[in-house]
């Protein structure tokens, strides 16, 4: 057991210089190095966050401007759906004037048509007239004739 305790010594005597020179480049590092570190790396985290809230602002204004142009396409489809109905209804009413105008046209044809037919009846009855007189007077001398042939031979 004392060579034990004899080895654990040497062993623990080997390592304090080792422990010496650990903590010498410990306290080195934490003097040269660490705060130089920490201020680079607070730093970085400030221009990180700081070029992710610029974009998180170039996102919003983006997105504002979107909204607006959608806005303005929304307003321009209106005002051309506007002008598109109001010609329809230019055509519409034209269309509609168009027909009122032929169904005139074709009213005053038909009243024409109709007095046409009229006078022409009417001068067919004229011109009929003075034969009526003279057909009629046929027409009973023949059924007369017709007559009277009829009983003669019937004698």
């Amino acid at each position: 057991m004392n060579e034990l305790l004899s080895q654990l010594g040497h062993l623990l005597l080997n390592a304090i210089p080792t422990g010496v020179l650990l903590s010498v480049v410990w306290c080195g590092y934490r003097l040269i190095v660490h705060g130089k570190l920490i201020a680079v790396l607070s730093e970085r985290r400030e221009r990180t966050e700081g070029a992710a809230e610029k974009a998180r602002a170039d996102i919003s204004a983006a997105e504002a401007r979107s909204a607006e142009y959608e806005q303005r396409i929304r307003d321009i489809k209106l005002a051309i759906y506007k002008t598109q109905e109001l010609r329809r209804r230019q055509q519409l009413e034209a269309h509609t004037a168009e027909l009122a105008e032929a169904r005139k046209a074709a009213d005053a044809r038909v009243q024409s048509g109709r007095e046409a037919l009229q006078a022409e009846v009417a001068r067919a009855k004229a011109g009929l007239q003075p034969n009526v007189n003279s057909l009629v007077n046929q027409i009973i001398r023949t059924v007369l004739k017709s007559a009277s042939e009829s009983t003669v031979a019937g004698r």
